[in-house]
This record gives C-alpha cells, structure tokens and sequence, in this order.
C-alpha cells in the first residue's frame, strides 16, 4: 500500500541568473513500513526535500500526497493539524524544549492538539527507548543520544504516518548513533512506522531496505539496499 507519492516536485530560490533549484522536479513513491534512505552530499537538496515532504516548506510546484491527501491543497492551520498528527519528525539536534521534561515532551504533539495522553502507548514508547527511568529529566540533564531517544518517542507518539529524520545521529557519537539506528529499525518493525532517513553517510543508509541518492536537486540513483 502506498503512503507517500511525491509528484514532480520543485523548490526553487532567487530569479533569473541567481536562481537555486534546491529541488528540481522529483517524483518517487514509498509503500507502506517501508525504511528508504535518502542520501547525498552537503547541498544536494536532501534535507530540503525533506522538509517539502514533512509539510514544513511549501514547494514552488509539485504535489505530495500522504496517506492519499495532497498536503499542499491543505491552508496553513489545517496543514499543521495533519502534520501534527500524521508526520512525526526527528532533526539532528533534538528540538526539544528546555522546560519540558521527558515525558512532557513525548507528549508535547498530543498536548498541543488538545488530546489525553495515551498512557499505553507512552509506557510502550518509554520503555522502547529506554527512557522509563529519566521521566521527569529536562533535557540538559540527558546525554545526547537519549535526547535523541525523547524526540524519537515524541515523533512516535501519535502514530504517524510517516517518520522522517533529517541526520538523526549527524551529532551524536557513534556509540550512540549506532544505538539510535537500533531504535529507529526497531520502531520501524514493531510499530510498522514508515521511515524515510537524510544521511550523508552510506554505511547507515545501506541499514534500510531502500537507497535513493540525491544530487543538485535531483534523483540521480535508486536502488534496494539489500
């Protein structure tokens, strides 16, 4: 089943001779619990990508449909409401907030859309991550790859659609990043989460069950990574 179709998708900066394409035309599709990695190097247009698929940039043209809704038909309120509940992100520096403790910001996507917390689902996620004892913890009382662990359950915590990390253990050692890639494999298969990963590094990328490589802003390879 498919959950994302991305069509001819362009993201454009400047005019004229000092025109950027950031992302130049770009179709492909991804199935369902499907893990693509998407890969490249600095500035080839992956993270922008990215961000045009997550909802959080709007592209000069193109459509991209989740879960069989064109996200971009949707105006700014409503599209924060399907990102919110329908695309769970995960960046390289956590993006967590400094007066929330863990459990907190876990729930932080449920609490802003004015729903209960799912008590189940939340003791699933902290003891996935390996979080059920640092509940009440701010962030700068973690290490680096357990913050990474709280925005990975904040991203889980409403049964997205779709969960994309932009250079998830891009700052984390790689002990750590190794552990996070465990985790991110892991919800992958238990809770049939559809992932799609921006690396630059392709010993991660050959973890997923599909490479698609991105260079000046287009799809340059597609392959199975395994």
């Amino acid at each position: 089943m498919e959950i994302l179709k991305v069509e001819n998708l362009r993201k454009t900066y400047g005019v004229g001779d000092n025109q950027v394409k950031a992302v130049d035309s770009i179709s492909f599709s991804v199935e369902k619990g499907e893990f693509v990695a998407i890969i490249g190097a600095s500035g080839s247009g992956k993270s922008t990508l990215l961000h045009l698929i997550g909802g959080v940039d709007r592209p000069t043209s193109g459509k991209v449909y989740i879960d069989g809704q064109d996200i971009y038909e949707l105006g700014e309120s409503q599209l924060a409401i399907f990102r919110r509940r329908n695309i769970g992100l995960i960046y390289q520096f956590y993006n967590l907030l400094p007066t929330l403790n863990v459990t907190e910001n876990i729930l932080l996507p449920r609490l802003l859309d004015g729903r209960s917390a799912n008590k189940e689902k939340l003791d699933s996620i902290l003891q996935t991550t390996g979080l059920s004892d640092r509940v009440s913890h701010l962030p700068n009382q973690l290490s680096g790859g357990q913050q990474q662990r709280v925005s990975i359950g904040r991203a889980l915590i409403n049964d997205p659609a779709l969960i994309l990390a932009d250079e998830p253990t891009g700052n984390l050692d790689s002990k750590s990043g190794g552990e996070v890639m465990e985790l991110l494999k892991y919800s992958n298969k238990r809770f049939g989460q559809t992932l799609i990963l921006i690396t630059h590094d392709e010993r991660i990328a050959l973890q997923a069950d599909r490479i698609i490589k991105i260079e000046d802003g287009r799809i340059e390879d597609r392959r199975a990574s395994r």
